[in-house]
């Protein structure tokens, strides 16, 4: 589990085909410093296992899946990736709860600079955009950030806002995103769990109704 407080920005190193997937090497001293062997290890936000490791480094295999659903799909060497090690019981939850298991992606859609901040407008897959809501929380390339906008529930594309301090723009890779770049999105947990047991309950009202009407 994480916080969305990202420690260090990385880089990848090597990326190297494994079976269907990747095995891809991050230079990140903060995090390795005090890493082991299957140690968990959010890589923009995306949790990742700790397989192989160095004094500044460290490796880990990326599934097909993952890659599916995230920008690792084709990462190559020299990308800068935000950097997190998996929070201790006894730590501050400085952001939200943070699985490292993300949703999908998003598109920059706008980026409005400000006088201190930088607000980016992003862009929302259907079945997401009920779990965001406006002042909630969401990780964005592994960022615990607040939504400072939404889209309205009719419109036809779906987006949502996140105002980004100069301490976020300077320690997250966030403050370089460029229009048209993808992101990687994780909704709160709570909100997907209440969506889970919404669906349940609605199947469990329409079961009872049918049986009651035969």
């Amino acid at each position: 589990m994480f916080t969305g407080i990202v420690e260090e920005i990385g880089r990848v190193t090597a990326v190297a085909p494994s079976g269907d997937g990747v095995r891809v090497t991050v230079q990140a001293p903060k995090a390795i410093s005090d890493a082991e062997h299957g140690d968990s290890i959010s890589v923009s936000g995306v949790c990742l296992t700790v397989v192989d490791q160095g004094e500044d480094w460290f490796t880990a295999d990326v599934m097909q899946q993952t890659l599916d659903m995230s920008t690792l799909a084709g990462v190559c060497a020299g990308r800068a990736v935000n950097i997190e090690r998996a929070t201790a019981a006894h730590g501050r939850l400085g952001g939200h709860i943070v699985q490292g298991h993300i949703d999908g992606t998003g598109e920059v859609l706008e980026v409005r600079p400000g006088a201190q901040w930088q607000v980016i407008r992003i862009s929302l897959a259907p079945q997401l955009a009920p779990l965001v809501v406006d002042k909630g929380s969401i990780a964005v390339d592994g960022v615990s950030l607040t939504v400072s906008a939404v889209s309205d529930a009719a419109d036809s594309a779906q987006w949502f806002e996140v105002s980004l301090i100069p301490e976020t723009l300077v320690a997250t890779t966030l403050g370089t995103r460029q229009l048209g770049e993808s992101v990687n999105l994780e909704t709160d947990i709570l909100a997907r769990h209440v969506q889970r047991l919404l669906a349940f309950s609605s199947a469990a009202s329409a079961a009872n109704t049918e049986g009651g009407s035969r």
